[in-house]
């Protein structure tokens, strides 16, 4: 069958594109018809399948030299042109390219560029097919930076989604498809609430009290466990001022079921005197009460009312204040067994009360406080002498006996000691002669010479640190004492009766060693007050040097206030010492001369050096999951140094066994160890 004149131009005109290139290895060319188009590439090359559809289509395309490949389109019937050009876009986007249209010109590049020049449309504009647009999308009523996590896994792994909290808006570059579908899943989220709040006022009831008996009956008011991220479809709040309850529920279902429940619980209490009865969390009923008594007793004076006071279970008066008019008394008192409070007032005085309550009974935080004391010592002491002495007259008994000679140090270090036959003549070198005879030609023994010399240098260093620690509540004084009760003699008396003499004494007990006591106290601005003392005694040694009518101890002590942030550590005290003594002790005129002097002296310095400074540091805990790490910590240490003592100890002999605790889970009195 012969060919028509207008499809041999066609024809014709392909061949001179060089797509008859890519055509002849088809089974068919393409058919047209009109305009429609039939297209069959078989493992035809990108570039040459794009000028073939430009060339029917009328676009001009921009091919990326990346581009490259080669790609099957198969039409079985004809299509329009329109049509042919969308599943271009749809075959280069299964090969990883997209299109980017600006003005005349047709953009081919990879996908991973195209959404740095995607095509911006407003939400007013729809666009479909595989180009590539931008589109910003204004949320109303849902958060931004959450929808748009929520929306990042539906959009192509090169494209872009961002959120901009300054509008509440969201940015999307993608798919012209691909955002329409968005668009409608954001339409169907960013819709007002299917509740709004509701603010519910109460006559007769607290809305304390009635908040916390919802929460624990409606189980829509708890989160939970599995989906904790997700909250709870119903929430209450309280606002004290006007005693109204706030209510949000995810339905209005949810809303008039609360409505009911409120109508049945606002009203008049039916018991008389209207006592009423509060279980105290946190805080101490004790103290709570005096606190609401003075409030109810200065409301009365201010009122112009009568007080007359009303005794309560510890004991102590509570005022009971008489409001205007006929109403009942009012009556404050602390059960401190359930640490409760018993409290008999009107509504409106009760509902008063029940708010100031709430607001005291909160969880008070806790403060570790970490001290660290260091006490860097060192003592130096040197010696040196030359003793003499005359030992003629030494251990003769009978008549008077003359000596001479020169004599240093106390019993144990001088020369006459030694010469009666003390084996222990002081620390340190010791040269001497104890019995050396002088003769004298013609005249016999003159004298009976001894003589001592006695050289020491001491050095005596200290490295002492102490890392005591407290936990306690704020505002609440802890004490710590690590050391010993040493009894302190104060007194004596003899008591004298005709049958015996019955001597005693008093005594005094105190604690030597260290002792930590602090009050801290937690600021709103997050930084922590701390009220300190601390003291490090310990007792001195017995020296023979020393006289004293009892033991000597010493004493380091420092009292003070600071203010430090949570966490960071201050300097409350420190002592910096340098002591140095130099003593010479000879003999008049022989210890002045030069060199030979040096034979009749004896010499001691000493020099005595300290460094004590003492570190604070304290941790405010506001919950129980800080305590409880601390805790942790703690415990892990030291049971980690058990573990190493074992460790390091083991030995050939049969163990026997080492105490050790437990791990930190299985501390529970209801579980058997």
């Amino acid at each position: 069958m012969p060919l028509k004149p207008t499809l041999k131009r066609q024809i014709a005109a392909l061949a001179t594109t060089g797509t008859i290139v890519s055509l002849t290895l088809l089974p068919m060319p393409i058919a047209l018809a009109q305009d429609q188009i039939t297209m069959n590439f078989v493992n035809s090359d990108i570039p040459s399948v794009v000028a073939a559809i430009g060339k029917h289509t009328g676009k001009n395309f921009i091919i990326d030299p990346r581009v490259t490949g080669n790609m099957n389109i198969i039409s079985q019937s004809p299509v329009p042109k329109d049509q042919a050009y969308q599943i271009l876009l749809s075959a280069l986007r299964v090969h990883g390219y997209a299109a980017i249209e600006e003005k005349n010109v047709v953009k081919i590049v990879p996908e991973a560029d195209a959404k740095t020049a995607g095509t911006v449309i407003d939400r007013s504009t729809v666009m479909s097919g595989d180009r590539i647009i931008t589109q910003v999308f204004a949320l109303q009523n849902e958060s931004a930076m959450q929808l748009a996590t929520v929306l990042r896994p539906l959009v192509a792994p090169n494209n872009f989604i961002g959120a901009y909290p300054g509008n509440n808006t969201l940015v999307i570059t993608d798919y012209a498809e691909n955002i329409k579908r968005i668009g409608k899943i954001i339409s169907s989220i960013d819709v007002p609430a299917s509740a709004d709040l509701q603010m519910i006022k109460l006559q007769y009831a607290s809305a304390v009290d009635v908040a916390n008996l919802l929460k624990g009956l409606m189980p829509e008011a708890t989160v939970n466990p599995s989906t904790p991220g997700i909250p709870p479809k119903l929430a209450l709040g309280v606002e004290p001022r006007t005693n109204s309850l706030i209510v949000r529920a995810d339905t209005p279902a949810l809303i008039t079921r609360i409505k009911g429940l409120l109508a049945g619980l606002d009203i008049p209490t039916a018991a008389n005197g209207n006592i009423h009865v509060v279980y105290l969390r946190n805080a101490e009923a004790t103290k709570i009460a005096e606190t609401l008594r003075g409030l109810v007793s200065g409301s009365a004076s201010a009122s112009g009312t009568a007080s007359a006071p009303t005794a309560t279970t510890n004991g102590a008066a509570a005022p009971t204040v008489v409001s205007t008019g006929t109403t009942p008394s009012s009556t404050i008192q602390a059960y401190a067994a359930t640490n409760s409070l018993v409290i008999v007032a009107p509504d409106h005085v009760y509902n008063s009360l029940r708010t100031v309550i709430d607001k005291l009974d909160a969880r008070r935080a806790q403060v570790l406080v970490e001290a660290l004391i260091v006490e860097v010592n060192a003592s130096t002491s040197a010696e040196f002498g030359i003793q003499w002495q005359d030992l003629t007259g030494i251990n003769k008994g009978g008549g008077a006996n003359v000596i001479g000679g020169t004599n240093f140090g106390t019993t144990g270090q001088n020369i006459i000691t030694a010469a009666q036959g003390v084996a222990s003549v002081g620390t340190g070198l010791n040269v001497g002669i104890v019995r050396g005879k002088v003769n004298i030609p013609g005249v016999g023994e003159v004298l009976n010479l001894g003589m001592l010399a006695r050289a020491l240098e001491d050095n005596q260093k200290g490295n002492i640190l102490s890392r005591p620690n407290i936990l306690t509540l704020d505002n609440e004084e802890a004490k710590f004492v690590v050391g010993q009760n040493v009894p302190f003699v104060t007194g004596s008396f003899t008591q004298s009766s005709n049958a015996s003499t019955n001597p005693f004494q008093t005594i005094e007990r105190k604690d030597v060693g260290l002792t930590l006591k602090v009050t801290p106290q937690v600021t709103e601005g997050g930084a922590v007050k701390l009220k300190a003392f601390l003291e490090i005694s310990s007792v001195v040694p017995t020296t023979s040097s020393i006289k004293s009518a009892d033991l000597i101890t010493n004493k380091r002590a420092v009292e003070n206030t600071v203010l430090v942030d949570d966490g960071q550590t201050v300097v409350i005290g420190g002592l910096i010492s340098d002591d140095t003594q130099h003593t010479d002790s000879k003999v008049p005129l022989l210890g002045d001369i030069p060199v030979v002097g040096n034979l009749f002296k004896y010499q001691t310095k000493s020099r005595d050096k300290t460094n004590l400074m003492v570190f604070l540091r304290p941790y405010v805990l506001r919950d129980g999951k800080a305590a409880q790490q601390v805790t942790g910590e703690r415990y892990d240490y030291i049971r980690n140094e058990q573990a190493q003592f074992v460790k390091e100890n083991d030995s050939l002999l049969p163990p026997t066994g080492t105490a050790q605790v437990p791990p930190l889970e299985r501390i529970d009195p209801r579980k058997p160890n």
